[in-house]
């Protein structure tokens, strides 16, 4: 996995491209807490945590996020929150080597999926899938790009932020076998013109809902351009 320098901009590109929590919120509304944890695969900055705390008043939420500039933030989200505190377990793992709890009432796989090729999407669904509870949903973040491909240069975010404004453009080449090589350039500028410049490189392994109903076995149902749902069918 390749961690971009524009990892600061993480908070920016979220609220610029919000449908993603409006759907996780509008499928965890059902899920009864009693059945086990939340599990939030890949919490980043905690802007999930926050939206399952909000949805689920009472689940238990263990968050699981390996890169220490977004766990640090993480950290300071839920400690600096008297809820979050006590119900945020927080685990410094990626998705291979978490602690997975016995059952779990629903799982949230934002910003994840794409990290994992296909092997390693088989090995997590081996330890996710028996852990589920019965009907508990599977959310998973998705992007409109369902095979490698040539993406333009096009507007990704834009977010003014005190006296400057951050704005964002994202291009896609692709890739070996499945990937999609991803750029984006940040551009800061301010009243006298340009404050600085970020470009950023990542990596996402293409999928499509089709082939994590095949790989999982559950019902897929796409939620908006950025939210597929994954339940076990009856």
């Amino acid at each position: 996995m390749i961690i971009s320098p524009a990892v600061e901009f993480y908070d920016v590109v979220t609220r610029t491209h919000s449908e993603g929590g409006d759907a996780l919120r509008s499928v965890l509304a059902e899920v009864d807490p009693s059945a086990g944890p939340i599990l939030d695969v890949g919490a980043g900055t905690g802007r999930t945590v926050q939206i399952i705390a909000e949805a689920v008043p009472g689940a238990r939420i263990v968050a699981v996020e390996p890169d220490l500039v977004m766990r640090t933030v993480l950290t300071h989200r839920v400690v600096a929150d008297d809820d979050l505190r006590s119900r945020v377990t927080i685990l410094a793992d990626d998705a291979q080597g978490m602690a997975i709890p016995e059952t779990l009432s629903a799982v949230v796989l934002y910003g994840v999926v794409g990290m994992l090729d296909r092997d390693e999407r088989a090995r997590l669904w081996d330890r996710l899938l028996p852990r589920l509870a019965p009907g508990a949903p599977v959310v998973v973040e998705l992007l409109p790009i369902e095979q490698p491909q040539t993406l333009p240069p096009m507007p990704y975010a834009k977010e003014r932020i005190g006296e400057h404004l951050y704005e964002a453009t994202l291009r896609g080449e692709p890739g070996e076998d499945d990937l999609m090589v991803l750029n984006t350039t940040w551009r800061i500028t301010g009243e006298e013109g340009e404050v600085r410049t970020v470009h950023g490189t990542s990596q996402w392994h293409t999928f499509g809902l089709d082939d994590l109903a095949r790989e999982t076995g559950l019902t897929a149902e796409r939620l908006t351009l950025q939210a597929g749902l994954l339940r076990a069918s009856g």
